[in-house]
């Protein structure tokens, strides 16, 4: 299969420079003094959103873990170009919903404010990890370099699958206090 991009530095630092600028700047926004509803949509609006195309970035996900095990390689780009725009859509509609609304708390009690803790805390950790990951791994797909590909891949998948899954169930927690 025939490379899309050229192998290249510039693109090796901005893929440094995103994975450092988007997690600090998603932390600046969960600490904003005030909100201004750019969009004038309601709180609950943008999770239900983020969780349907978490959902579906886990869906291609695996359907391009399939076509992988099956060496449908174009598919596989394709349906893996796919989840990673949708993962740009949904940082896209993050940003924009922590300018829009305050964070809301979650009001469970007992051992299932344990589980959604433990689910919050890892989906946050690994949603940071993940950028670079993806970022690298989407490089080395495109630019043919398909063994350090492979390399990166067997971590970046179950991370990432793990992160749009867990977004699911953080949604699922939430949705009471919506």
């Amino acid at each position: 299969m025939k490379s899309i991009i050229s192998p290249n530095r510039f693109t090796v630092n901005l893929i440094i420079a995103l994975s450092v600028a988007v997690p600090l700047v998603v932390i600046l926004l969960m600490n904003l003094d005030s909100r201004t509803n750019i969009l004038g949509l309601e709180v609950g609006t943008f999770p239900f959103f983020h969780a349907v195309i978490n959902g579906l970035t886990a869906i291609l996900l695996f359907v391009g873990y399939l076509l992988i095990k099956n060496q449908k390689m174009i598919l596989h780009r394709n349906v893996m170009i796919s989840a990673f725009v949708l993962s740009v859509v949904f940082l896209v509609s993050y940003v924009i919903s922590k300018i829009s609304h305050e964070p809301v708390s979650y009001g469970g009690e007992g051992w299932m404010r344990y589980v959604y803790f433990f689910i919050l805390i890892t989906h946050i950790v690994l949603s940071g990890i993940i950028i670079p990951l993806v970022l690298f791994t989407m490089y080395r797909g495109l630019t043919g370099q398909y063994e350090k590909h492979k390399k990166i891949a067997r971590w970046t998948f179950p991370i990432w699958m793990y992160v749009a899954i867990t977004g699911v169930l953080v949604y699922i927690f939430m949705h009471p206090y919506y």
